[in-house]
């Protein structure tokens, strides 16, 4: 397996672009299997998750060519061969339980594995298959496999028990289909799912609501394959920005759209780093006064559980006390242990993390866990002091295009060194 080597100290400093978003990437190469024809995406990441799903559209009879150099994904989909997706393909990334809307909707069926994915807690699918149900599907669940069957999916209203992106966009994706209106309560208002419903909507479905607790979709009878542009990945933009604050550096994120992670800015500000920008671009500079914060993870437009991570391997470097209540996940402390072993002291009790910041975090092997995990090691990595071997690298592969060549454009002294220990 492979490890970063990297030695910390190094303040980063200049440009780096911002790849497109994988968590809108992703349900929509799915949602391309709703039309017949070739479709083309744009800003698509090269990333081992996209690879899977690929992987996964692919089983269903789709071809594909992606041209990783121009980030250019053309998809191309006739008849679905097969309405199966078998365990192998859909044990590394629960993502891939995005495929059962589309193909309820246009094959009646759908049998998919069990999901896995990164271990950060219990994601149950009940919440996808509820919704299914609502629209007229019978579900079984057979040797580890989900089995939904239905005539013809039908409209109805849905009300979530709890905000969940994967059942907002499942559920919808299923919908465009369906006969008649679908209401859907309790949505999912992150930007990626406001994406894949430009999308859906750029290929001929009827959707209001988008970016608002409650999404209505009227069926249509058929969809257009069409071209489309993924958005930025926010999550990237914050844990550059992040790597930037805890370097004491001056970097500047470009292919983004500040609004989609106000909060981490808000949140940096608040500590005392220096945030400016235009549109498209956010720059930040360190501050001689800094302070720690409390932050608490929510649904967007909340502070993304998703730089829980990065942003607490920053404040072991903020003088001062600082507090994370984790909401969204209850396993999603596992960095903890691997940042205790660099130095840092933080206390766990429940879903609540205390930080006492501003000792020298220190060299150490470490493990990553899970990929955001992995990414808060990173930059923990960058501010220590000595080399960092950091092992089981391939979690952040899943989520960050070429990280440490961005890295390292930026000035980080980091090397990925083939083979290695697992």
């Amino acid at each position: 397996m492979d490890t970063y080597l990297i030695k910390g100290g190094k303040k980063l400093n200049g440009s780096v672009t911002i790849s497109g978003a994988k968590n809108a990437a992703l349900p929509i190469i799915v949602a391309s299997l709703l039309a017949e024809g070739t479709t083309v995406l744009h800003n698509v990441p090269n990333l081992k998750d996209i690879q899977t799903i690929l992987k996964v559209i692919e089983c269903l009879g789709a071809s594909y060519e992606f041209n990783t150099e121009h980030n250019t994904l053309k998809i191309h989909v006739n008849s679905l061969k097969n309405a199966e997706v078998p365990y192998d393909l859909v044990k590394t990334m629960r993502a891939s339980i995005y495929v059962m809307g589309p193909l309820l909707a246009r094959c009646g069926e759908a049998d998919v594995s069990l999901p896995g994915g990164c271990a950060i807690g219990e994601r149950p699918v009940d919440i996808h298959l509820s919704g299914f149900e609502a629209l007229g599907s019978t579900i079984t669940i057979e040797h580890g496999y989900i089995k939904a069957r239905v005539q013809k999916l039908q409209g109805n209203r849905f009300i979530m028990r709890k905000v969940s992106v994967g059942a907002t966009a499942n559920i919808m994706m299923a919908a465009v289909l369906a006969d008649g209106q679908t209401i859907l309560e309790n949505c999912a208002m992150e930007p990626d799912v406001v994406d894949l419903g430009n999308f859906l909507i750029k290929m001929g479905a009827k959707i209001q609501g988008l970016g608002t607790e409650r999404i209505i979709i009227t069926g249509v009878k058929k969809l257009k394959p069409v071209t489309y542009s993924i958005i930025p990945d926010r999550i990237e933009a914050g844990t550059f920005l992040i790597a930037g604050a805890i370097t004491r550096g001056n970097i500047t994120i470009n292919n983004v759209i500040p609004e989609h992670f106000q909060a981490c800015i808000n949140t940096l500000s608040e500590m005392g780093f220096v945030i400016s920008g235009g549109d498209s671009s956010v720059t930040i500079e360190p501050s001689k006064k800094l302070q720690g914060s409390m932050i608490r993870t929510l649904p967007y437009p909340g502070f993304p559980t998703d730089l829980q991570a990065p942003i607490m391997a920053l404040m072991c470097t903020i003088p001062g006390i600082s507090v994370i209540i984790e909401t969204i996940f209850e396993n999603r402390y596992t960095h903890v242990g691997e940042l205790r072993r660099m130095g840092a002291d933080i206390e766990i009790e429940g879903n609540v993390a205390v930080v006492k910041g501003g000792k020298q975090l220190q060299a150490a092997p470490v493990l990553m866990s899970d990929l955001r995990a992995g990414a808060s090691l990173v930059l923990a990595a960058l501010a220590a002091k000595g080399q960092t071997e950091i092992r089981r690298i391939y979690h952040t592969d899943r989520g960050y295009e070429n990280f440490e060549q961005k890295l390292q454009s930026l000035g980080a002294d980091i090397q990925r060194v083939k083979g290695g220990k697992p």
